[in-house]
Parts: C-alpha cells; sequence; structure tokens
C-alpha cells in the first residue's frame, strides 16, 4: 500500500469506534493500524492476513448502521461496475448516521497491476481505473448525499458521509 493512501486514511480516522473494512486482505500493507482503539473487521473475498471474516463486500452482512467508519481502499478497480456500486451500497447500508466512508481506488493514468500481488494483470483478472463521475453517480445511488472526491496523482480518494 503506497504513502498516499495511509495518509488519506489517516486524516479520516479519528474518532472511531467500530470499523469495517471492505477489501482488507493485506497484500502490500494495511491501515488496520490507524484505528488501534477501534473495534475493527475486516472482510475479504479471499482468506488472507488481516481478513477477518471471509465474504463478498457488495452482500455481506456484519452489522448495518453499526460502523463508525467503512474503509475500502485499492478495490474497486478490481471489480466491475456492478460489484463496485455494490460495495459502496454495502459501504452506507453498514454506517450508522453520521459515519463516514472512506475509499482509495486506482484513477486515470494508473498503470494496471494484479489484485493479487500487484504485478501485472493476469488475462482473467478484471480491472479498470475509476473516474471521479463514476464514483459520484456510484456514490449517489448508494444514498450518500454528501462526499468530498479528490483526484490525487493516479490516485482516486474520497469521503462520504451517512447523514
Amino acid at each position: 500500500m503506497h504513502e498516499a493512501v495511509t495518509d488519506w486514511v489517516g486524516r479520516w480516522a479519528a474518532p472511531a469506534d467500530r470499523v469495517l473494512e471492505l477489501g482488507s486482505r493485506n497484500i502490500n500493507g494495511s491501515v488496520r493500524y490507524l484505528f488501534a482503539a477501534a473495534e475493527y473487521v475486516g472482510v475479504d473475498p479471499v482468506e488472507g492476513a488481516d481478513v477477518d471474516i471471509v465474504g463478498d463486500g457488495a452482500t455481506i452482512e456484519v452489522g448495518h448502521d453499526s460502523f463508525d467508519v467503512v474503509v475500502c481502499t485499492e478495490v474497486l478497480e478490481h471489480v466491475n461496475d456492478t460489484i463496485a456500486a455494490g460495495i459502496i451500497t454495502n459501504a452506507f447500508a453498514h454506517l450508522r448516521p453520521g459515519g463516514r466512508f472512506v475509499m482509495t481506488c486506482a484513477g486515470p493514468g494508473r498503470h494496471p497491476h494484479s489484485a493479487i500481488d500487484e504485478q501485472p494483470i493476469r488475462p482473467w483478472e478484471f480491472y479498470r481505473n475509476v473516474d471521479d463521475v463514476s464514483l459520484a453517480v456510484w456514490l449517489a445511488n448508494a444514498g450518500f448525499a454528501r462526499w468530498q472526491i479528490e483526484p490525487f496523482g493516479a490516485d482516486m480518494r474520497c469521503v462520504a458521509w451517512k447523514e
């Protein structure tokens, strides 16, 4: 995980008693340590380091309306539009009122990379860079009314609040 991701998530980390991470498998670093005092639940479709529950981030139910923060870093570029929209909708469902969704993903210009090991993508892997327009549509359709999208180099990052 590159430094810009941890800097962004760290900016929005506190305060938080309960944190849900969708796409938590530690491939190249984690943001979990930024929430050291919080109850932290990591969900990923693949078992591995920092995965507490194996499941689909677009459909898993871990406690609707009960998390202060839902984190999703470097995931949306690896899933199609339907799944990306589903992940954001599920993030919204898990947030308590006043909670925030903090995410990063590859934006326009980022070199394609594998979700397995950051090497070149395999022929069977899905990959596309996420633009701010698509992200805004997914956020609005999920129910978020307020968000801040910030392109940063080849990254797309966002924080959205559930009101």
